[in-house]
């Protein structure tokens, strides 16, 4: 039976790289609640997760034509699923808006026991993920979130470059996601 399927896969592939729309569309209603449950996993939001889903199957149109038909479709898409998520989180730490979002996001997405008993925890791991950072890391990232300062008034202060405090920012925030991964059982 998993032959089969391998066999129509391949021909939806074949008949996908002619333009042919009704297979199309047919790979992505296999697909797509795979892909979406695997981005949802990854970006911890169910709008990024959807329009990731949407970028995925838009990315395997415009490029069909080069599509391999003896390869696996399923872990083509998952790799491409996988790499775009990966691009919306390395935007997201140098947007602190949506940093935020996924940030917080991530932490709402959990909907297991008391509120109250896993927000102290949330904030005791923040305190040792912050706690675990280099000095000056540390520092520039207490002045960005703690005291709202902008890259521009944080390199004014401390006497040094925007760049230098926007990759220090960058650093802190994927030592920081690096961190939760770690400890995802409290979160």
């Amino acid at each position: 039976m998993l032959e089969a399927a391998n066999h129509s896969e391949k021909l939806l592939v074949s008949e996908l790289k002619k333009g042919n729309e009704k297979a199309f569309r047919q790979l992505f209603d296999m697909y797509r609640q795979d892909i979406y449950g695997y981005s949802v996993s990854l970006l911890k939001s169910k709008e990024a997760a959807e329009e990731n889903v949407q970028d995925v199957f838009m990315k395997v149109w415009l490029n069909r034509e080069s599509l391999n038909v003896d390869q696996s479709f399923k872990a083509y898409i998952f790799t491409i699923a996988r790499n775009q998520a990966f691009n919306v989180l390395n935007k997201a730490a140098n947007e602190i808006l949506l940093k935020e979002a996924v940030f917080y996001e991530s932490q709402k997405s959990h909907e297991y026991g008391d509120y109250a008993v896993r927000e102290a925890d949330c904030k005791k791991l923040r305190k040792q993920a912050i706690k675990q950072l280099p000095p000056k890391r540390r520092q520039i990232f207490k002045m960005s979130r703690k005291k709202g300062m902008s890259y521009e008034e944080i390199s004014e202060e401390l006497g040094i470059s925007i760049n230098t405090v926007r990759n220090q920012m960058s650093k802190a925030l994927e030592s920081m996601r690096g961190f939760f991964q770690l400890h995802d059982e409290i979160i």
